[in-house]
């Protein structure tokens, strides 16, 4: 059973994001042909067809923003895939996108970070999230992809 919940992109961040990204480019939304795309607003796959938009995203600047912490240097963008209009969001339990390995990395409530884990495909997510949370200097995981770090959501102190 799952402990700790994966967090897709805020709807609020979500709506900023459709007209400008955090790079401060607008989206330039797409049909995917193949299908496939992680999305960040609602934690899943996308199918083909369906209009994405690839966009910059700083998802600890965001947090960062929202606890009144300066990010300093660990501030920093990357490409997420989103929809390119306003989805359902999410499934409420699980989590996403495990089937490859993924890096889990912890940060601090000064947003510093703290450590990172490679997370094998066939472990227990449950289990290295309870691990990374037994740092009480732990407020904020990101899970991310190892062959790009790509950002794929955060999971929180609950």
């Amino acid at each position: 059973m799952t402990s700790h919940h994966a967090r897709p992109i805020e709807p609020a961040a979500l709506k900023e994001l459709r007209s400008t990204d955090d790079a401060g480019r607008p989206p330039a939304p797409f049909a995917d042909p193949e299908g496939g795309a992680p999305l960040r607003c609602c934690l899943r796959r996308s199918e083909p067809g369906e209009q994405i938009a690839l966009i910059s995203y700083a998802p600890l600047r965001r947090w960062a923003a929202e606890t009144g912490v300066d990010p300093g240097a660990y501030d920093e963008q990357g490409p997420v895939f989103i929809h390119a209009e306003e989805c359902g969001g999410p499934e409420p339990d699980g989590y996403p996108f495990t089937g490859a390995h993924r890096v889990l990395r912890r940060y601090s409530a000064e947003g510093r970070i703290l450590g990172g884990r490679l997370v094998e495909p066939a472990e227990s997510f449950d289990e290295a999230f309870a691990e990374a949370f037994t740092d009480p200097a732990v407020v904020l995981v990101h899970v991310r992809a190892v062959e790009y770090g790509c950002f794929f959501y955060e999971v929180r102190r609950d």
